[in-house]
């Protein structure tokens, strides 16, 4: 694998550090600032917006660029974010640099999976995938634990303006790992681009990730109360757990990538299911601590596996325009964070128990399962029988090539 991907890496680790670290620096944030938590809780959405405007806006106009240059300047951007974050005087400002934060973040990740699949060879693309979002798992590991320690410690403003230091460190790291590259635009330009965004199968690849991921973001943002009051762990634990989760994600994310490599459609079944099935475990996984440890890791791994198999296949159903439609699943990704936190939610104050956002969750990855083979079933429709076996995320002439050996 290039080097070149470390690079990509370091920034995903960046954005993954200040884009989860919020959620344990509310409490601060909202003394220092003399506002109420709910109120800093804005603080949270105000970066998901950015990300959700800035995905498919940045890798629209950005079109007619080198990708290595867009790079950098959406890591300039990040580091720009993050430092007003730190030096924000009031709440109003803070909103403000956080959806500047955002707007990178889906760009960065949808031409860094570009970048990351046209440096290796066609059955390693997957892995390249999963190698880039290597850096946003081991930033729930490691880099979030201790970006909320430092804000602990040191003030919540130090936190920022170490999240930009890091991104001085991938700006360094990409200028001198990417390579040069020309111009990466279609002759159709902008409206040729958008174009590509139009096809059934990109709308439901795009709508598989947001039910899969909405099923983990279902659980996921009440996994606080399912561990204290279900698996009886003491609030001071709950750290520790989430860095389990960090590693499950890790772990799932790898062996992801791996899989998809040989069967990309099979890997997002497999992990669709394997979602599915850790989510309706839920309840009985929760009745003890040492079960509920395990289900916090099965539940990272599930989820992460099919990362890189929903990125490639958003990028294959919209050969045309790669980065924008991988940017657009960035979207897609912040959409589900959303909408599963709000489905989980309702589950929650039904009176459903404490457990009740899992089986919500369970539900979503079921939804993902249905539109998933809704997808194959086009596909079967639209593709000659000798290519049915293997669905490889690479551009429509390698396809045809392929079809005709």
């Amino acid at each position: 694998m290039p080097l070149a991907l470390l690079a990509l890496a370091v920034g995903a680790f960046g954005i993954g550090t200040t884009e989860f670290v919020m959620m344990g620096l509310l409490p601060d944030v909202a003394e220092d600032l003399h506002i109420s938590i709910p109120s800093a809780g804005h603080l949270v959405s105000a970066y998901a917006l950015g990300v959700v405007i800035g995905a498919p806006l940045l890798a629209a106009v950005t079109a007619r660029m080198s990708r290595r240059t867009v790079l950098i300047g959406l890591m300039g951007l990040f580091v720009a974010g993050n430092a007003l974050s730190a030096f924000a005087p009031g709440n109003g400002s803070l909103l403000a640099a956080r959806f500047l934060s955002g707007l990178p973040h889906g760009a960065f990740f949808g031409v860094g999976a570009v970048v990351a699949t046209t440096m290796v060879a066609p059955e390693r693309k997957a892995r390249s995938v999963s190698l880039m979002f290597l850096g946003l798992t081991v930033a729930n590991v490691a880099g979030v634990p201790a970006a909320t320690l430092m804000g602990q410690h040191l003030g919540w403003r130090a936190t920022f303006l170490g999240v930009s230091a890091i991104g001085l460190v991938a700006i360094a790291a990409l200028a001198a790992l990417i390579p040069h590259d020309h111009t990466h635009a279609t002759a159709a330009g902008l409206r040729g681009e958008l174009a590509a965004l139009r096809p059934l199968p990109v709308w439901l690849a795009l709508g598989t990730t947001v039910a899969g991921f909405g099923a983990l973001f279902s659980a996921y943002s009440y996994i606080t109360p399912m561990l204290t009051r279900s698996a009886g762990f003491a609030e001071s634990n709950v750290t520790l757990l989430l860095a389990l989760f960090g590693v499950g994600a890790t772990a799932g994310n790898l062996l992801g990538g791996r899989l998809a490599d040989h069967s990309l459609r099979g890997t997002l079944f497999g992990g669709l299911g394997s979602l599915a099935a850790v989510l309706l475990l839920f309840p009985v996984l929760m009745r003890t601590e040492w079960s509920a440890a395990l289900a916090v890791v099965l539940l990272g791994m599930a989820a992460f596996a099919t990362g890189s198999p929903l990125q490639l296949m958003v990028m294959e159903k919209a050969s045309a325009a790669p980065s924008l439609a991988s940017s657009a699943n960035q979207a897609a990704f912040n959409l589900a964070n959303a909408g599963g936190a709000w489905i989980g939610g309702l589950a929650l104050a039904a009176g459903f128990g404490a457990t009740s956002p899992a089986l919500a969750g369970a539900a979503l990855a079921v939804l993902g399962l249905a539109v998933a083979g809704v997808a194959y079933a086009v596909d079967r429709r639209r593709v000659p029988a000798a290519g049915r076996e293997r669905v490889v995320a690479s551009h429509v002439p390698q396809e045809a090539e392929a079809l005709h050996r």
